[in-house]
């Protein structure tokens, strides 16, 4: 109950930040005192951006990879599936990049 609770908190507060983060990052500057504000959002949102996606795609290989040995152990013959459903969590890593790029430059 407690790890829940904790879980959802974590994740909760990780995603508001991935919001709030690149919302700050691409505010209109208000003036020269600002920039080291808007430069160190940037580099924020870009840092989570790259984060969050890499560790939201390595938790998914875990889950579909040890599933992907049991059903492999049982039925040979879907491993063509296995091999796709690992891949795609990869994309997600690569929108991350690219949504890093983006926001940092």
């Amino acid at each position: 109950m407690i790890h829940k609770r904790l879980a959802r908190w974590v994740f909760g507060s990780a995603f508001m930040t991935a919001l709030l983060l690149p919302a700050m990052a691409f505010a209109q500057e208000t003036g020269t005192s600002d920039a080291w504000q808007v430069l160190s959002a940037k580099a924020l949102a870009a840092g989570f951006a790259m984060g969050l996606s890499a560790l939201a795609a390595g938790y998914a290989q875990a889950k579909i990879g040890s599933a992907g040995a049991g059903a492999l152990a049982e039925r040979p013959e879907v491993s063509i599936w296995i091999i796709t459903l690992q891949a795609l969590p990869e994309v997600i890593v690569l929108l991350g990049f690219v949504s890093a790029i983006l926001i940092s430059g």
